[in-house]
């Protein structure tokens, strides 16, 4: 089991690499409460999509006040009740800030950043999730949510790009790197367990989970 002193697991990775689908599964596993994006909230995402220069600051700004409201509902709820785990990382706006907004509109983010100072619990373990573009696509295709049906293959590799260098300099927490190119630890159970396992044997420091695919169900 995860330590006695772990009860905040976040999930992260870029779009379609299945961290809600997995945060879900955790979440049931460990008994505990589950934190989630909720970005069906957002009224500019859609839009965003189809025209990401027009929209990208409104929906930037929505998330941030969104994802603040949410973690400090976390921080000040009672941390000794069972293991919380998130499907995202409160660094990750930045990152996406960083990728999407032109210079003067990443300056006024940057402005409403300082005035919010938000002050997220550090997470006990943080699960980065990779897979190729391809793999990517094909699952954006296969869960079929309409307008993630317009994300273009050179936003999705710049994205996995600025998520790999964030994961590569990030030592805030005990950080899991998991390939997920020849698994599927969301519908396949012998993935789901070894993943499961590994999680639990973290204590600290950086590892990475790469293991040959299951051919069973």
């Amino acid at each position: 089991m995860l330590n006695s002193g772990s009860r905040y697991v976040v999930v992260e990775g870029p779009i379609g690499v299945g961290k809600t689908s997995l945060a879900r599964r955790l979440a049931t596993s460990f008994g505990s409460d589950l934190l989630l994006e909720q970005a069906d909230d957002n009224p500019f995402l859609a839009r965003f999509y189809s025209n990401p220069r027009e929209t990208a600051l409104p929906v930037q700004l929505f998330f941030l006040f969104q994802r603040v409201r949410q973690l400090e509902q976390l921080r000040q709820a009672d941390m000794f009740s069972p293991v919380r785990v998130a499907d995202f990382l409160m660094e990750k706006d930045r990152l996406f800030a960083q990728l999407n907004l032109d210079r003067d509109e990443l300056a006024l983010y940057e402005q409403v950043w300082q005035n919010l100072q938000p002050e997220p619990p550090v997470p006990d373990l943080v699960v980065y999730l990779q897979a190729p573009t391809d793999v990517l696509l094909e699952r954006i295709a296969r869960r079929g949510i309409a307008y993630e049906q317009t994300v273009s293959r050179a936003y999705l590799e710049r994205l996995a790009q600025a998520y790999a260098g964030f994961f590569h300099d990030y030592d805030a927490a005990p950080l899991l790197i998991v390939n997920t190119a020849n698994i599927d630890p969301v519908n396949n159970e012998p993935d789901y367990e070894q993943l499961f396992q590994a999680i639990q044997r973290v204590r600290h420091g950086r590892h990475f989970f790469n293991p040959v695919a299951n051919l069973g169900t």
